[in-house]
């Protein structure tokens, strides 16, 4: 016998089990068929291509069986099984860092922390919800030990040799006495299996014992039988007319382990040349990790009905990880390595169409139900668009499913409904960028579109500063950033212009002269109107944006490039400092002018303490 003590995270984990996440004690039961359901796929596929495990006979089963006397809960599985070392390392610790994520992502709603269990990895501690104490008797297939994982939660758990014929694991709960009673009656496991557990691949029987009246005796006695509790079909490659709306949730969230309804889903079943079937769901709610580098895929792959993976980040782009599902193919040989299959040319013809089918539902959910493709957009938008710069085919088909938020709407509207709003005589379609919704809508860089009633897209995700400089049309119509943009101007704006340049060049080359080290040029706007000055970037330079874009990213040794100050000749400030003699004034000024236009776009100055003597010169010198 040995003693481990559990990993920190472990403890944690279950004193929060034990003490708090009690809300929705039956997903432990799904949690641990679904581990089972793991176990016998990774051994299924063993059996077909190693040499190693091809003659070992398994019986695909899941059994569950009820000790009303011993209050005990047992359910075994013919999967893999696991060995000393298995044990320690999955039971004992928390090997995934998302898994760690759990305890953070906890918002203190007891129901909605306890549904995030699964999604989490960490299902199997969900059985100490209603057990307090839990035995594991394990043998690693082509193994000949077994061995007993013995845990009452607490900081420690027991490891000792134990006997078990064939491979696979049985776990024994003893259950809770008086909290946990309703789990040991037949029909509330079959009621939770049939709810989370119908579509997982392999039989589940229930042992049930039955009161029969013993006629010749004139006595009772106890009966026992072995019956299957759910459908064992693979769900994906049944006819679409045959399955119910109801089944095809169930199913959803027996494969993510989510606790709510999904968004939408995809069902495919494709004949002829290449032979596959798909189903893929849009969750109503964004995974924890869908912004990590680590990210799970949430898509398994199957050929023939045989479990290959479901670690490969290949089967869908990137920009399509929330998407949920099963891809189940007819040709692909069950041997093949990862290596193969991001090369495989059947996947990437599966990838391609499944991609085109999934934008295509979506393209119908954004006609169908406004109210529905909002809630995605307002979950998955932000990720959608990463595909404008990573799936060039696919660029335009991604552009018609994005909604924005414009200068003249609340609300988001897409590209089609822009164009329809569009003045006459626009020739093109107009964004800017930026980190905040309200720093964006009083940006002074807009002062001339608001003048001329031209509407701009508000892009206020931070992956806009990456993707949209890669979009430069839609559907003909030219695409660009309010710094760009080059609005038409009539012969006496013209003329005014170059007035205005001539006038003010000596103060211009002042102002250059005072701020050589931190701007790259000043000029007098043509986009203010009311705002004596702002700050934009040579377009050969990366916008603010996207240099705290790049920093995030570790790009952190890049020279930082320098704005172009812009002057509104027309403002009062512009007009009395030019006038001015003072050159301490002037230089004040000029500095406050690149501070304060700094400030409005969101760009942090640097030395606050001279910005506030600063004001406090030219406001003495004012009074």
């Amino acid at each position: 016998m040995s003693k481990h003590q559990f990993q920190t995270e472990v403890t944690q984990l279950l004193d929060l089990m034990i003490h708090s996440l009690y809300s929705n004690k039956e997903i432990f039961l799904r949690e641990l068929i679904s581990n089972a359901s793991d176990a016998i796929d990774k051994l299924n596929l063993l059996t077909l291509t190693d040499e190693k495990y091809k003659n070992l006979k398994v019986d695909k089963r899941i059994d569950i069986s009820i000790d009303k006397e011993n209050k005990t809960l047992t359910i075994s599985d013919t999967g893999i099984g696991m060995n000393e070392e298995d044990l320690v390392e999955n039971l004992g610790t928390i090997a995934k860092s998302g898994t760690k994520s759990f305890i953070q992502n906890l918002s203190g709603d007891v129901k909605k922390d306890s549904q995030m269990i699964g999604q989490f990895g960490v299902g199997f501690y969900s059985a100490f919800m209603v057990a307090d104490k839990i035995e594991v008797i394990s043998k690693k297939a082509g193994e000949d030990k077994a061995y007993k994982w013995i845990s009452s939660a607490g900081a420690e758990y027991e490891i000792l040799p134990a006997e078990r014929e064939t491979q696979g694991t049985t776990i024994i709960l003893h259950m809770k006495k008086e909290e946990a009673v309703e789990f040991l009656n037949d029909y509330k496991i079959e009621a939770i299996v049939s709810k989370y557990s119908n579509h997982i691949p392999f039989p589940i029987y229930l042992e049930k014992t039955e009161e029969i009246e013993d006629e010749k005796r004139k006595e009772k006695k106890i009966e026992k039988k072995v019956e299957q509790i759910n459908k064992a079909s693979a769900l994906w490659r049944m006819n679409k007319s045959e399955i119910k709306d109801e089944e095809y949730i169930d199913f959803y969230k027996q494969i993510s382990h989510d606790s709510t309804d999904p968004l939408l889903w995809v069902h495919t079943n494709a004949e002829g040349t290449l032979e596959y079937s798909t189903l893929f769901y849009i969750p109503s709610t964004a995974p924890f990790d869908l912004f990590r580098v680590d990210y799970q895929p949430g898509v398994k792959l199957y050929v023939k009905r045989v479990f290959i993976t479901d670690e490969d980040k290949e089967l869908l782009p990137t920009y399509l990880r929330f998407v949920k599902g099963i891809i189940d193919a007819e040709d692909l040989p069950l041997n093949v390595s990862r290596e193969i299959l991001q090369e495989n040319v059947i996947l990437r013809k599966i990838k391609k169409a499944s991609v085109k089918k999934i934008l295509g539902e979506l393209k119908k959910l954004k006609k169908r139900d406004e109210k529905k493709f909002k809630k995605f957009n307002e979950t998955f938008g932000k990720v959608l668009k990463e595909g404008l710069y990573s799936d060039f085919e696919n660029k335009e088909k991604i552009l018609e499913l994005l909604l924005f938020k414009t200068t003249k709407s609340e609300d988001y509207i897409d590209l089609d409904k822009y164009k329809e709003n569009m003045k006459e005589g626009q020739k093109e379609i107009y964004y800017i960028t930026g980190e905040d919704e309200g720093l964006l809508r009083n940006s002074p860089l807009l002062e001339k579109f608001k003048a001329k009633d031209i509407e701009v897209l508000l892009l206020d995700d931070e992956v806009d500063a990456i993707v949209m400089p890669m979009v430069t049309e839609y559907k003909g119509i030219p695409i660009k950033s309010v710094t760009d943009a080059e609005l038409e101007e009539n012969k006496e704006e013209k003329e005014k212009k170059e007035e205005e340049n001539k006038k003010y060049s000596n103060f211009i080359e002042k102002i250059k002269e005072v701020l050589k080290d931190e701007v790259k040029d000043v000029k007098i706007s043509d986009r203010l109107q009311e705002s004596p000055s702002c700050v934009v970037f040579d377009k050969n330079d990366p916008d603010y944006q996207m240099q705290q874009m790049m920093k995030q990213m570790g790009q952190t040794n890049l020279p930082e490039p320098k704005p172009i100050l812009e002057i509104n000749p027309e403002h009062e400030i512009i007009k009395k400092v030019s006038e001015n003699p003072d050159l301490t004034l002037i230089e004040d000024v000029a500095h406050l002018l690149l501070d304060q236009a700094k400030m409005v776009e969101g760009i942090k100055i640097k030395n606050l303490y001279e910005f506030s003597q600063r004001i406090n010169r030219v406001i003495s010198k004012a009074i």
